[in-house]
């Protein structure tokens, strides 16, 4: 089995993750890669990278690995998803910080999850993306032009609102008066969505949503549409420029930038273990949340 490994930050359960998991990719004679900028951290931080030596490093990847393995959180996932792209490659995520939806498996649960995924003891969650052209172009958008969770506009530089104004399938929808507009994937409506009021979506649901961040339109509320449709989005407001955010990558656009967003020809295919589900991982996190204000 060939492995890639990444992260992106170092903490104490990141030691014990790395280590376990590295120990156990041994045992199994697994053909490890550990993504470089990740291994040089670990260099850093880990007093037993020496008997890590015979794992080699990466800086891309290529449809010959079998399988990703992302330590940190959900941000961490939706960083490894710049390497994963169109490739096929599933991928599963070690969590070393707060109850996350897409990184599910706990340090205790490292070799047997491993195993498992050996054993093809698993099932695939393939998960939508949205892509994103604008005109004129931007580079810095169209290298990667792609988001796991959701593309976000919001203003810049400024406390004033912006005017997003918003087309479906060519068909002009309204124009919101706001911080900005989240268009989030069924991956995504756990995260920033929720936070502005956006309904939770099973991943297998072929919907996207969008949600007003902060509107003054008494009216705008979350909107939840086919993920057929074509969104066209144009901004105006006091600065000259906006943001725009894929999910953790944040690009500065000229207002009257057309923006075009749709569902990407690819999916991201996340691994479930047959004892976990996205319905187990939602209760999981209602009651993680009720646990902190207690």
């Amino acid at each position: 089995m060939k492995v890639a490994v990444f992260g992106r930050f170092y903490n104490e359960t990141t030691t014990t993750s790395v280590e376990r998991l590295f120990a156990y990719l041994l045992e199994k004679d697994a053909d490890a890669y550990i993504e470089t900028e990740f291994f040089n951290l670990i260099k850093e931080n880990s007093p037993h990278i020496d008997e890590y030596q015979s794992f080699k490093t990466f800086d891309t990847l290529d449809k010959s690995f079998d399988l990703l393995v992302s330590i940190g959180g959900d941000g961490t996932i939706l960083r490894a998803i710049i390497f994963v792209k169109d490739l096929d490659i599933p991928i599963i995520g070690i969590n070393t910080g707060r109850l996350g939806f897409l990184a599910t498996i706990q340090v205790d649960q490292i070799e047997s999850a491993i195993q498992n995924i050996i054993d093809g003891k698993y099932k695939i969650s393939e998960r939508s993306l949205l892509s994103v052209e604008t005109s004129p172009e931007s580079k810095e958008i169209s290298t990667l032009n792609f988001a796991l969770n959701e593309v976000a506009i919001s203003r810049k530089n400024t406390t004033s609102m912006i005017t997003v104004e918003t087309f479906l399938d060519g068909e002009y929808l309204t124009s919101y008066w706001s911080d900005g507009l989240i268009i989030s994937t069924p991956t995504g409506s756990t995260g920033y969505s929720l936070s502005c009021g956006g309904p939770v979506i099973t991943p297998s649901n072929n919907s996207f949503v969008l949600a007003p961040i902060a509107p003054h339109n008494l009216s705008a509320r979350p909107l939840i549409i086919p993920d057929s449709t074509e969104i066209q989005l144009k901004v105006e407001g006091r600065e000259d420029s906006h943001l725009i955010s894929l999910d953790s990558r944040i690009a500065t656009l000229e207002n009257g930038t057309i923006i075009t967003i749709k569902k990407a020809d690819f999916t991201i295919k996340m691994i479930d273990l047959l004892n976990e589900s996205f319905l187990t991982t939602l209760r999981k996190k209602l009651l993680w949340g009720e646990d902190k204000r207690n």
